[in-house]
């Protein structure tokens, strides 16, 4: 084993994939990529970082109202390119050609070319951290879309492409109590 720099560990443990978060405020519509974020139970429930270094802050703040947008490796580019700059100059659904839809219960829109959509509203922020906690509302998903498989950061510009899926889940089950 090598010592490896503390900068360099949260490379190891980067969590799901990169989603990109929408926002809506003074009738703008905003987007950002992050890949801080992880599901905190089954209701569901969800907790992000972010801060006020981002643009979509102020109407996370505001509004306490987001949709988490699941996109797929093939606009992974765009995910990138809309994570390196700012909604406070540029209208990323125009620049990254990406479809707004009406949400169900939030203002922020869903992404069309996202497989999949969360509207989540803002429960709570931890100040001391800027972590927002967000209950899920309603969520859609792409049934037809074909390609399916996302991207994760692992840190220095570096991701990583979901692969082939293995399933134990006969295996979890026969360990279940009786009952359960």
């Amino acid at each position: 084993m090598q010592e490896l720099p503390l900068n360099k560990v949260f490379m190891l443990l980067e969590p799901g994939p990169v989603v990109l978060v929408t926002t809506a405020s003074g009738g703008e519509n905003n987007i950002m990529t992050i890949s801080w974020h992880m599901v905190m139970d089954f209701t569901p429930q969800f907790a992000l970082v972010t801060g006020a270094w981002n643009y979509s802050y102020e109407a996370l703040m505001k509004n306490r109202e987001c949709v988490i947008a699941v996109p797929t490796v093939d606009i992974s580019q765009k995910v990138v390119e809309i994570g390196a700059c700012s909604g406070s100059d540029t209208d990323k659904f125009k620049k990254f050609e990406l479809t707004p839809l009406k949400a169900k219960s939030v203002e922020a829109p869903l992404i069309k070319e996202c497989l999949a959509n969360i509207e989540c509203r803002v429960t709570d922020y931890i100040e001391k951290h800027n972590i927002f906690i967000l209950d899920a509302m309603y969520a859609w998903i792409d049934s037809g879309r074909k390609e399916r498989r996302t991207i994760h950061a692992i840190g220095d510009g570096s991701f990583v492409v979901d692969g082939r899926t293995i399933s134990y889940r006969q295996l979890m089950l026969s360990k279940l109590p009786p009952g359960v």
